[in-house]
């Protein structure tokens, strides 16, 4: 997967956001779309309307691809606002239009949250979708944030869309451990039923859900039944382990938080590989139990729009 930016290097503090913490700087980017590869190669490109990301989960591989170390150790504290985004957008789908005759394949996104708090403010993420109607790409969009049901009525004009919501654990103790300024499992999963109820797929709009459940976390056996039994609103569920542990590297990775973290859960990780293949064979056992169409997928292969 391609992580670079390809945009100024220089940003400017605009004002720090205290609710959540962050330093919010802007930049003028050179470019918005950045052509997908390695993990993201069945799109044309990658979409992230941000650099940084609020939520900060203590898991996510996007900070080893920080600015610069002392970014990377303040993962989750700081926030790039890609002024110019809305401008650039038109520009580059303008292109691709006069060049192509096919939708590009987008993903939004691949080292950001598109809804991360920042977003109530700036409205970015609507702005570009505002945007990309007008061109209708195929678009794929990961989050975690219930906040993606306020652009309901931008989301209902695509044509071709899946909408991702990552919950790596059903366990709301875990949740809180691994990713405490993220929302709760709960808000997550009424938002996969909100935005199944007001984005009908038909003739004219393709539009599909997954939940992401990667990495996968430690879910509690009591949590297990409610869980999966939560999931069968989606046509697809995706799973993944933990990424390797790189230190330093530009590549996916996963942080030294996370891996401390995994102390406090060696009844699962002690026996990792055992216990993942153990969850996600009740998974598939619930999921014939009730004759759901909902597709279990595993990496790379879960991630494209079909």
């Amino acid at each position: 997967m391609n992580y670079g930016e390809n945009q100024q290097q220089k940003s400017s503090l605009v004002f720090k956001e205290r609710r959540a913490k962050a330093d919010i700087y802007a930049v003028e980017a050179r470019s918005l779309l950045n052509k997908a590869t390695g993990f993201m190669s069945a799109y044309d490109f990658t979409l992230n309307p941000y650099r940084g990301c609020q939520y900060g989960c203590s898991y996510c591989y996007a900070a080893a691809f920080s600015p610069d170390s002392e970014k990377r150790q303040n993962w989750g504290n700081w926030v790039v606002i890609k002024s110019n985004g809305v401008s650039i957008l038109k520009q580059e789908l303008a292109r691709w239009q006069k060049k192509h005759n096919r939708p590009p394949h987008i993903y939004m996104s691949s080292v950001t949250d598109p809804y991360q708090p920042i977003e109530k403010q700036q409205q970015l993420t609507r702005e570009l979708l505002a945007v990309m109607v007008t061109y209708q790409p195929v678009l794929v969009i990961q989050t975690r944030s219930p906040m993606i049901v306020r652009d309901i009525d931008l989301l209902q004009q695509f044509e071709y869309l899946r909408i991702n919501l990552s919950i790596p654990t059903g366990s709301e103790m875990v949740r809180k451990d691994f990713e405490p300024k993220s929302p709760s499992i709960k808000s997550r999963l009424q938002t996969i039923n909100k935005l199944r109820y007001n984005l009908a797929a038909n003739d004219q709009h393709k539009i599909r859900f997954a939940v992401t459940i990667t990495p996968l976390l430690p879910t509690l056996l009591k949590d297990r039944n409610k869980f999966f039994s939560q999931l069968i609103a989606v046509d697809r569920i995706v799973l993944q382990e933990f990424h390797p542990t790189r230190k330093n590297s530009l590549i996916a990775s996963t942080r030294t938080q996370a891996i401390a973290l995994k102390q406090k859960y060696a009844w699962w990780y002690d026996n990792e590989k055992q216990n993942y293949q153990q969850f996600k064979q009740s998974l598939q056992d619930q999921i014939i139990a009730w004759s759901s169409n909902t597709e279990i997928l595993e990496g790379k292969t879960g991630f494209g729009y079909d």
